[in-house]
């Protein structure tokens, strides 16, 4: 039975033995109680022929308990001085692959095929289960959720503000181009709190984890999901502004008279705040804009 690794003193330990400090740069912020991490884990709903990514496993505190779960574990490590520190705390478990990389450039589905190939098995969904850099949190999701990969489910760390922004509903002060990017795409909740003191060092800011479990269709039905996108950042980019305003200073197009047109074909009230619109208002917006443009330039 290996060490466990989810403890102050041995995550001292595995550093001091490497000559390493945790890196601030990086995000690096270890976690060091079992408890927590086992129900991270046990969050994912990890079965023994699930494959398994991990972002940024660190030292191996949480790739341990997904280990002695899933059929595969595939840990991406961005720190180069961490492989040889994962080579020496996951030695004892073969079913743990580490690769190298920035997990923004990296083609997660090939990643995975590539490690399913090389031991004869078909290429199969997979789960994500990370405690990510906080300065870098939505960068990430948005990656893997735009890349369109096979990952079925995420079970992530994230700064606690970003979790509550993440599944707020409409009308909510947190609610956001970020709630209606994710919530488009997934089904998110909100599992877990997690306290400064359960890392070490311990962050200047709450933790909370959260589960992501993909759609197999997108929550509404867009003409074009890049126009749908237009149209919420647009919404959300002066937020003391109405939807009219908002809408009419973004550039897409339509006079403010237009606007005014569109919101009303859509059943929304142009006095309305961007927070105040749900994905299927946000959705019958971009379709009569959608539509406003096939009529703009039939008649040009």
């Amino acid at each position: 039975m290996a060490q466990m690794i989810a403890s102050l003193q041995t995550t001292r330990e595995i550093l001091k033995r490497h000559g390493m400090q945790p890196q601030k740069k990086l995000g690096q912020h270890f976690l060091v109680e079992p408890h927590m991490v086992q129900r991270i884990v046990d969050a994912a709903e990890i079965g023994p022929r699930d494959v398994v990514v991990e972002i940024g496993p660190g030292i191996g505190t949480m790739t341990q308990f997904l280990a002695q779960r899933a059929a595969l574990v595939v840990a991406v490590e961005l720190d180069r001085r961490l492989l040889a520190v994962l080579k020496d705390t996951l030695g004892a478990y073969p079913n743990v692959r580490v690769a190298h990389g920035d997990i923004l450039q990296v083609n997660l589905d090939r990643l995975v095929q590539d490690q399913l190939a090389r031991e004869s098995r078909n290429p199969v969904p997979y789960r994500v289960v990370a405690n990510l850099p906080y300065y870098i949190t939505t960068p990430i999701i948005m990656y893997l959720l735009e890349e369109k990969f096979a990952v079925s489910s995420m079970v992530l760390m994230v700064q606690r503000e970003v979790a509550r922004r993440i599944v707020a509903q409409p009308g909510s002060k947190d609610y956001g181009a970020l709630s209606v990017g994710v919530q488009y795409r997934t089904r998110a909740r909100q599992v877990l709190d997690v306290p400064p003191g359960a890392f070490w060092p311990p962050p200047e800011v709450h933790s909370a984890v959260i589960r992501l479990d993909r759609r197999e269709q997108p929550a509404v039905h867009v003409p074009d999901e890049k126009l749908f996108f237009a149209v919420v950042r647009a919404a959300f980019g002066q937020r003391r502004k109405t939807v009219h305003n908002a809408l009419s200073s973004g550039g897409l197009g339509p006079s403010r008279e237009q606007w005014l047109d569109i919101l009303h074909r859509a059943g929304e009230n142009p006095q309305a705040r961007g927070e105040q619109i749900g994905l299927a208002g946000y959705a019958a917006i971009c379709r009569e804009l959608w539509e406003w443009r096939l009529r703009y330039h039939t008649c040009r």
